[in-house]
């Protein structure tokens, strides 16, 4: 099989390309690979503590690579950050980067021109899939997500901290994309086939958060920064180990 390493949130998207592919056996997925917030230790924006990706990753079996971005880092650090992970990857012989991307057509032409600079080739499972078909799949499957994030100009309060489930499908509002692929809502999955056992945890408070006018629509990376009228205010919900 080729050696690859899965971009890795935390969230439903990820996963279950990661599911398809040890399905299909022909690559061989050597590391999760996750950006962090350095100052505190999270997730980008899906705001899930460090530890919790830790046995999130534990309980799928496949290694941890976490790389620490500076909190509001501009594009050209975080690049520089990308750079030097996908070099490493080279030197252990990985040219296959997997990304659970499905429609973002501008996301997707710049990953594979900064992946094509390093040497490396993306990889994009469930690309140009049906979103509403592919939520209903995630769900069929058994994978068991919370919602950990809301952008609050397309979800209320109500939706962060819900699990995705049929219930939660149906409830979303018609302009919100089944999957949060424009940036709506994020998650952090927690049981299904991929684990050994479910990630053990006790959901929190909500918090409110509003950021500076920096990108970070685009599945939890950081970009150019974006006018005034941008989305930045966001609901997190808390998850604490147990």
């Amino acid at each position: 099989m080729k050696p690859a390493f899965m971009n890795w949130s935390s969230g439903k998207d990820a996963c279950f390309a990661l599911w398809q592919l040890q399905q299909q056996r022909e690559y061989d997925i050597r590391y999760l690979f996750t950006t962090l917030n350095a100052a505190h230790k999270r997730v980008s924006m899906h705001g899930v503590r460090e530890s919790l990706l830790d046995e999130q990753a534990r309980q799928i079996g496949i290694p941890l690579k976490k790389a620490f971005l500076n909190e509001h880092a501009a594009m050209e650090e975080y690049n520089d950050l990308m750079r030097q992970q996908m070099a490493g990857m080279l030197a252990e012989d990985i040219r296959y980067a997997v990304f659970g991307d499905i429609f973002l057509e501008d996301l997707k032409q710049y990953r594979e021109k900064q992946l094509a600079q390093a040497g490396l080739q993306g990889i994009f499972p469930l690309w140009q899939q049906n979103t509403r078909e592919l939520a209903e799949n995630i769900v069929s499957a058994g994978f068991k997500a919370i919602i950990v994030c809301v952008n609050t100009r397309h979800l209320d309060e109500s939706f962060v901290g819900r699990i995705i489930d049929a219930g939660f499908l149906r409830d979303l509002p018609p302009h919100v994309d089944p999957c949060g692929e424009n940036g709506e809502f994020h998650s952090f999955v927690f049981d299904g086939p991929l684990f050994k056992a479910p990630v053990k945890f006790i959901p929190g408070e909500t918090v409110e958060r509003t950021y500076p006018a920096i990108n970070t629509s685009q599945k939890g990376e950081t970009s150019q920064k974006a006018p005034a009228t941008w989305d930045h205010r966001f609901y997190f919900k808390e998850l604490l180990e147990v």
